[in-house]
């Protein structure tokens, strides 16, 4: 006959698979609702104050960035804008983020760390073999992440695409070190609800500011990214 366990011993075995589902469920309710597994604020030499500064900071009002941004991308609309000290001096404009299951990294601390308007990608390739321009590039995040001229219509492959006229007012505006933010509207705004956005009339953009110094294009400086021109995430005809 085949032995059967104690009866003293079947309650304490479902007492701990009850305990482990507590812990389990416990553990769902209490991860972070706006928690993304793309999100450069979590790379690795981040300045975490600085990311907690940006995100408590109220919004730019019509914009799901906040004030202590330079430059702000809505991933949601596949819009862009630039501020000064909170005002909007350009933008709305229309981009195209990373598709095809190379997302453009979020951030709310991203940097400037390297410009070259003359920019060539040497991982993507055109049909002829040379390497795909990159025109107005502003590189902000690691992986050779860029602002540069490129179709709006069409999804890059980590960089974001602007026409070429915003791309040359993004590359003639933006410095090395300004904080760009890019982010999703659906997250930000509950996010900051019941938060006063900081509404101000539209300012002046400077057109000529990220060229008063000359160490701001073709720079070798790459604190706050990568500046490898291997990994440029782009297309084949320049993302």
């Amino acid at each position: 006959m085949k032995s059967q366990r104690p009866a003293w011993k079947q309650p304490a075995r479902r007492w701990v698979v009850s305990l482990g589902l507590a812990v389990v469920t416990f553990g769902a309710l209490t991860t972070p609702a706006f928690a993304d597994d793309d999100n450069a604020d979590d790379n690795t030499g981040t300045d975490q104050n600085a990311v907690a500064a940006a995100m408590a900071a109220p919004l730019v009002a019509g914009t799901p960035c906040t004030i202590t941004a330079r430059a702000c991308v809505d991933l949601d609309s596949q819009r862009a804008w630039l501020f000064a000290d909170g005002a909007i001096v350009r933008g709305p404009v229309r981009v195209a983020s990373g598709g095809n299951g190379k997302a453009t990294p979020v951030g709310h601390s991203l940097r400037v760390y390297r410009k070259d308007a003359t920019h060539k990608s040497l991982e993507s390739r055109l049909k002829n073999g040379q390497p795909a321009p990159m025109p107005w590039s502003v590189f902000f995040a690691d992986g050779g992440i860029a602002f540069h001229s490129g179709s709006p219509g069409r999804s890059s492959s980590g960089c974001i695409h602007l026409n070429d006229p915003d791309a040359r007012a993004w590359f003639n505006y933006m410095a090395i070190g300004d904080q760009v933010q890019v982010v999703k509207a659906s997250q930000e705004l509950p996010r900051h609800k019941g938060q006063p956005a900081v509404s101000k009339k539209p300012g002046q953009i400077d057109p000529l500011r990220g060229l008063h110094d000359d160490s701001t294009a073709n720079s070798d400086d790459n604190s706050g990214g990568s500046d490898s021109d291997d990994n440029s995430g782009d297309s084949d005809d320049g993302g």
